[in-house]
């Protein structure tokens, strides 16, 4: 794959609709549990985004679209005035360093606790299943709790409420908005058939799992016009306690879906070996390469040579790092440089405050 005669690799730029990336070095969106008060980032948040603002693109954490949206502490928010004007101060100051930067929209459904919910409800799911495993809370580590499954009209209400997150988004000066449809979250939740149950039409096909997606995105495109929209899926990932009988068929629907918007891109955080796939095709990149018509980024376990490698054949448009980016504020250089790379610090990765979170040493630091 060549662009003016000059082979593609992760410092090729890229035009992701009007949005220019210098690179295709993309930073993953990344839980780390720093917002402040009101769940509203601060200046720790400007200081961690502007460190990384030599990404092509930064892509936020995930950020809940309304309290009930919430399953961890002191994540942000992207539904209170408060919280849209802490986010403006983020992306002015990635701006003035130069960068690009999309908000994740996120509802985690099921995966949380009554301890932060709005008055203590039980969360909400697309059918009232309950979790296997635990949640870190304010207490400690919590059993999951039984969700409420989700009336036909409160989807609507949730579809609604990322509407409102988008335009919040908006307001707060983004470049775009990624679409959280992964990981066992509230959407992945209604697309795998493991974790809905439901008889209306948000259940049974994968047509109709994929139906509240599809709405969401619809709202959302509303607000931003399609080109400044992606979408994060990860068909085989089990984490959260989900899964699905036949990934590759429901997520062909799902993407078939999807092709008719013209989304900015399509993320797909890949199978690993380990990852259950009861039937069917494995959904591995090359699978969606096949199917979806937009650009593609990759994510899971990238480093450099894998990046260039799947860049030069055209496999994806765009590489996300999650670790490396954490670790490496200045990841791109790094990689030009070809520079050692810093360990992450995994036991401070929710931990809150500056260790493991702006203190990485640049290069030469």
């Amino acid at each position: 794959m060549t662009k003016n005669n000059r082979t593609v690799d992760v410092f090729s730029p890229f035009d992701l609709g009007s949005v220019h990336l210098p690179n295709r070095v993309v930073m993953a969106p990344m839980t780390r549990n720093r917002a402040g008060p009101g769940d509203v980032p601060g200046q720790i948040s400007v200081t961690y985004y502007v460190q990384r603002a030599s990404a092509g693109l930064i892509i936020t954490e995930g950020t809940q679209v309304s309290a009930q949206g919430q399953g961890y502490a002191r994540t942000p928010g992207i539904y209170s005035d408060a919280q849209v004007a802490g986010w403006k101060t983020v992306t002015d100051a990635v701006r003035s360093a130069g960068g690009r930067i999309f908000l994740q929209l996120w509802h985690v459904g099921r995966i949380s606790h009554p301890s932060v919910q709005p008055n203590g409800a039980v969360p909400v799911a697309p059918s009232a299943l309950k979790p296997a495993g635990q949640i870190p809370t304010a207490q400690g580590l919590q059993d999951f709790v039984t969700p409420r499954a989700l009336t036909t009209a409160e989807v609507a209400t949730v579809v609604e409420e990322f509407r409102r997150g988008a335009a919040c988004a908006k307001r707060a000066g983004f470049d775009g908005v990624e679409l959280h449809g992964a990981n066992g979250y509230l959407i992945d939740q209604f697309l795998r058939d493991k974790t809905n149950r439901r008889n209306d039409r948000y259940g049974g096909s994968a047509l109709n799992r994929a139906r509240f997606l599809i709405e969401v995105v619809e709202a959302i495109v509303g607000e931003w016009g399609a080109e400044r929209v992606g979408v994060r899926l990860a068909p085989t990932n089990p984490f959260n306690d989900i899964a699905d009988s036949n990934p590759a068929a429901t997520f062909s629907v799902v993407v078939n879906e999807l092709n008719r918007f013209g989304l900015g891109y399509l993320h797909i955080v890949e199978p690993l070996p380990t990852d259950p796939i009861a039937a069917g095709e494995k959904p591995d990149i090359r699978f969606f390469r096949r199917i979806w018509r937009g650009a593609l980024m990759g994510n899971k376990g990238y480093d450099l040579a894998r990046a260039n490698t799947a860049l030069r054949e055209g496999t994806v448009n765009l590489v996300s790092f999650a670790t490396l980016f954490l670790a490496n504020p200045d990841l791109p250089e790094r990689f030009r440089r070809g520079a050692a790379l810093n360990a992450p610090d995994r036991p401070t990765f929710y931990k809150g405050g500056e260790k493991g979170y702006i203190d990485y040493p640049p290069i030469g630091g």
